[in-house]
């Protein structure tokens, strides 16, 4: 049996966490993943950022190729220019791969080529092409790109910069995005992503988002297998299938 489309195994578990690698311990990743693929976690956020479009410079295609999981590998570039360097993450095995409205003059055609490619992990198992917008971009940004993407994300934070709180107007974006989809009848998977803890995530979830990204909410140097199932578990509740 061919094995379930990447989409519509992430509608299936909506909500569901993508749980950001990069505040895991490093040296000891593959426990890290390990950890969480007992927990029941299915999805691994791998935050590629290129010191140019915003200020810290992390990861790259080796390390994401480098992961050995289970976890579907949810690749976010907040890196500027991403054509051409879209196929190289492609390659490294990512299932989901998000580029910024922001990123570039030519964002329609990253997304054009992305829908031209395969999943290097199976092919059959598809890409999910995601766009991610900063909290001061404004939606209408979207009306050309949504015939092309399958996720949207929202950022809660600006991004770049570490100890940030939840932006509280991302849930009136969310409730606006909803109603935007809904008008246009389009399936697309929102993503929020930023400042989320064990207190938030609930009304993360109620608002309406498929995939919520946390790192250090689970990783906080205590108990993050106990984090990971206490936060899959508070928004079981939400889910929508």
């Amino acid at each position: 049996m061919p094995e379930q489309r990447t989409f519509d195994r992430l509608c299936a578990m909506s909500p569901t966490l993508s749980v950001g690698l990069l505040t895991a311990d490093l040296l000891a990743l593959g426990s890290e993943l390990a950890l969480l693929e007992r927990a029941g976690a299915r999805v691994a956020h791998v935050d590629v950022m290129d010191g140019c479009f915003v200020p810290m410079l992390t990861v790259g295609p080796p390390w994401m190729r480098a992961l050995r999981t289970s976890l579907l590998k949810d690749a976010h570039l907040m890196i500027a220019d991403p054509i051409g360097k879209a196929a190289d993450y492609v390659a490294a095995g990512a299932d989901i791969l998000t580029v910024h409205a922001e990123a570039g003059p030519h964002i329609h055609r990253v997304f054009q080529q992305l829908g031209k490619m395969t999943n290097s992990n199976d092919s059959a198992r598809g890409l999910v092409r995601g766009v991610a917008l900063n909290p001061g971009t404004a939606l209408e940004v979207l009306d050309p790109l949504l015939d092309e993407v399958e996720l949207i994300v929202l950022l809660a934070v600006n991004p770049g910069w570490s100890g940030q709180a939840f932006i509280p107007a991302t849930f009136r974006r969310i409730e606006r995005l909803r109603r935007m989809l809904e008008i246009q009848g389009r399936r697309v998977l929102i993503g929020v992503d930023g400042g989320i803890t064990r207190s938030n995530i609930v009304d993360v979830a109620a608002a309406g988002a498929d995939i919520i990204v946390t790192g250090s909410a689970v990783f906080d140097g205590k108990a993050a297998e106990e984090n990971a199932r206490y936060m899959l578990s508070a928004i079981a509740p939400y889910r929508r299938t």
